[in-house]
């Protein structure tokens, strides 16, 4: 196999084995590859290995690269990972089929503005600061019943939450609390783990697992 091949082989069968010890199917876990940074020449034969769903963290770039890479290639499902501005909430809604880092009042009525006017539903995920970490983006977690309120009452497609755990540091307690503030707010998606720790969230009930680095390699 070329590297690309090989590489999506590799972490589709480190999925296959922590779903198995976690008395789970593979085939419930996503695998979302983080083409952040990436060219459309890294990422066509990541398609062409049979990989459909796609990540990005900014809305500029994915409106740069996947238009004329979803046209040469039908039945990529693309997801937002990164942080959304209010702004950027009508151009999101059209390009992406999710959205992880719904955070904040703010963007629940720009979400819903652009799904109204789009004629679209996009499930979305919302982001959990669950290290109480300044510098990142995700809602706190004492904000979060009231966050979930207003996106319930906004009649936004919530599909659970999604974290980023605190570099560093051992990342399953982190990942456990997750999963326990879903199952405490009726929600079953948990978008968390990465390419240093995705086997481990998997552990602890991921369904979607953000990886690139292990996918594309070092930068």
């Amino acid at each position: 196999m070329d590297q690309p091949a090989a590489l999506l082989s590799d972490v589709r069968a480190r999925i296959a084995s922590a779903a198995q010890l976690a008395r789970r199917a593979a085939e419930d876990v996503t695998l979302v590859a983080v083409s952040k940074t990436h060219p459309a020449a890294s990422i066509a034969p990541l398609i062409a290995a049979g990989q459909r769903v796609f990540g990005e963290n900014r809305v500029q770039e994915a409106a740069e690269k996947w238009p004329d890479l979803r046209a040469e290639h039908p039945g990529i499902v693309l997801h937002l990972v990164g942080q959304l501005q209010s702004n950027k909430a009508e151009e999101a809604v059209s390009l992406f089929d999710c959205i992880h880092s719904l955070d904040r009042p703010s963007l629940v009525s720009a979400l819903r503005r652009a799904m109204d006017k789009a004629g679209r539903q996009v499930p979305c995920f919302v982001q959990v600061n669950i290290g109480a970490e300044e510098q990142k983006g995700g809602c706190v977690i004492a904000a979060l019943p009231q966050l979930l309120a207003e996106a319930r009452a906004a009649q936004l497609p919530l599909l659970g939450l999604m974290c980023v755990p605190p570099a560093g540091i051992e990342p399953a307690p982190f990942f456990a609390l997750l999963g326990k503030l879903a199952d405490d707010n009726g929600l079953v998606g948990l978008s968390m783990g990465m390419s240093e720790d995705f086997e481990t969230a998997i552990m602890l009930g991921a369904t979607h697992v953000r990886v690139g680095s292990a996918l594309f390699g070092g930068r």
